[in-house]
């Protein structure tokens, strides 16, 4: 595994990559919140084992990348309104696009879940040659569509953790409210990953920052309308955070992209589901191989 920074207009990126080096670049985008440890090991070895170079990143704002303090903190009334946080999700955006830049990639098949599905949906709009293939899982095309239980978003909006032992303790609780009912969750890997996040930088407010993102990004159904590439859109029928009406949103904004739903899914990567996604990736990824940028 090779760690890295990239810097995009003064903003540090932290990443890291693994995998065959002559593999197809494959780029995974975290959602709201979390460093990029949230990525399971086993679903990356699944990507890697089927030939994939995979990146994983901390978005801005969490983990050992940049975190912008002098913007402040939302408020409610903020988030309410609407309002960005300085930042937009075009500049998180560009944030991908520059660890895309330090591997010396000059595309890949771009992987978002949540935020990170927003993310990818903005890189393929601002640059689609450097897009092979797209998939967005557990997202939405607009802030509005597929909102959030009151409940899944009381849960993420906790207070802030007093350690890394509470900070174990809010995330366990946090996929309890928001994770797939159907299938068993891993608290012990959860909490591991969030003692280790608590340890590498700790921001609260790096969420609500992200959030305000967020609520203030435009619809993006236009612009994905008219993006012609390979697209794979994943959810789960049971995800009380961005709701189903979010992915079914996407898969008709996206001319020919591939829907599927995951029945007792909720906003989480259940390890019995982890090899399927992880096959519906990379075939859709075959498809951006067989047409390509220069084919589009």
């Amino acid at each position: 595994m090779t760690e890295g920074f990239a810097r995009p207009d003064g903003v540090r990126i932290a990443y890291d990559v693994e995998g065959p080096p002559d593999g197809e670049p494959l780029l995974l985008i975290m959602g709201l919140g979390l460093q990029m440890l949230f990525w399971p090991e086993e679903f990356r070895a699944l990507l890697t084992g089927a030939g994939f170079r995979v990146a994983r990143f901390d978005n801005r704002d969490v983990g050992l990348s940049t975190h912008l303090r002098d913007l402040g903190t939302p408020t409610p009334l903020a988030l309410a309104l609407r309002r960005g946080p300085g930042y937009a999700l075009a500049d998180m955006a560009g944030d991908a696009f520059a660890v895309l830049d330090a591997l010396g990639w000059d595309s890949a098949h771009v992987v978002g879940v949540s935020l990170g599905g927003m993310i990818a949906q903005t890189m393929a709009g601002a640059d689609p040659a450097r897009v092979r293939s797209l998939t967005s899982i557990s997202s939405t095309p607009a802030p509005r569509i597929g909102r959030p239980r009151p409940r899944a978003m009381a849960a993420l909006l906790r207070r802030p953790a007093s350690g890394r032992d509470d900070a174990a303790r809010q995330i366990v609780d946090v996929f309890r409210v928001i994770g797939s009912p159907a299938y068993p969750h891993d608290e012990a890997w959860l909490a591991d990953v969030a003692r280790r996040s608590y340890d590498r930088a700790h921001d609260p407010a790096g969420l609500r920052r992200q959030l305000a993102a967020i609520v203030s990004a435009a619809d993006r159904r236009p612009m994905l309308r008219a993006l012609r590439l390979p697209a794979l859109v994943i959810h789960g029928d049971a995800d009380p955070l961005v709701r189903l009406p979010g992915g079914l949103a996407t898969a008709r904004a996206l001319r020919g992209a591939t829907l599927i739903v995951h029945p007792g899914m909720g906003h989480d990567l259940p390890a019995a589901l982890q090899p399927a996604i992880a096959g519906e990736i990379a075939a859709v990824a075959l498809r951006g191989c067989d047409t390509g940028p220069a084919a589009r």
